[in-house]
């Protein structure tokens, strides 16, 4: 039986906010985007469409999302019909690394917890396609994590993956940096923040208080007991360790 993935179970509990810096991290990129309504928008791994929607609702700019997950793009679709949005926001199964779009179609791509999840090769035929469906000058927003204890790596990559059931690649901040570089995008500007995905205050900040409770209560069912509290405490034992990191990175 195949494990489930950590974003996934995230989900299932209840959790809406699904990025390592929570909405504060988002809220960074969102303002280096300077989205307006004239701008068209690609997401990259829009999940259930929880910050497409909050762009549209603010800016009123259209929006591409993509997602290889099927039933988390049905969760989005259903979202962005329930919030009157369909006119502005269109999903549909995607791979980051083959976009179904002509070349220079979009002023800003958002991307949030995907590249961190993707080997360096995967990693770098993604960021040759978002070059390639960007307009010239556009902008590309990044949401990933950055390793900060160098001499751990492996340590921590190896059991950051066993905790969440996804084969992860985090980086440190220079190679992040040399990625971005090596990929022909320039004004490469980044911030770094305390991971806040499964902390309780970033659950609160996240989430509201009722949402907390929510997700709370159904990680203390039994079936999904065990897996909780290893990623809750594989995050606890490397806060330090690694932090959130966000780019704004131009064509």
């Amino acid at each position: 039986m195949k494990k489930e993935a950590g974003h996934t179970f995230l989900a299932k509990l209840g959790k809406k906010r699904l990025r390592p810096g929570g909405r504060k991290a988002t809220d960074w990129l969102i303002k280096k985007g300077h989205f307006t309504k004239d701008k068209r928008v690609l997401e990259v791994g829009c999940n259930m469409c929880t910050t497409a929607i909050q762009l549209a609702k603010t800016y009123s700019c259209n929006i591409e999302g993509v997602d290889l997950n099927a039933k988390a793009l049905q969760q989005g679709q259903k979202n962005v019909e329930a919030a009157n949005l369909s006119h502005l926001i269109h999903v549909q199964k995607a791979n980051a690394m083959n976009l179904p779009f002509e070349d220079e179609q979009f002023d800003i791509i958002l991307n949030e917890a995907m590249l961190t999840m993707l080997p360096l090769k995967a990693k770098v035929q993604a960021l040759r396609e978002y070059y390639r469906v960007l307009k010239p000058g556009g902008i590309l927003l990044t949401h990933d994590i950055a390793i900060i204890n160098l001499a751990q790596k492996e340590e921590i990559v190896e059991n950051l993956s066993s905790a969440i059931n996804v084969k992860v690649t985090p980086l440190p901040t220079a190679e992040w940096y040399q990625l971005f570089k090596d990929s022909r995008f320039s004004q490469i500007e980044s911030h770094i923040g305390e991971l806040t995905l499964m902390t309780p205050a970033g659950m609160l900040y996240d989430e509201g208080l009722f949402g907390t409770m929510k997700i709370v209560k159904n990680a203390l069912k039994k079936e999904n007991r065990n897996m909780f509290f290893t990623m809750f405490r594989t995050m606890k034992r490397y806060k330090k360790d690694m932090n959130y990191i966000v780019h704004a990175v131009k064509k």
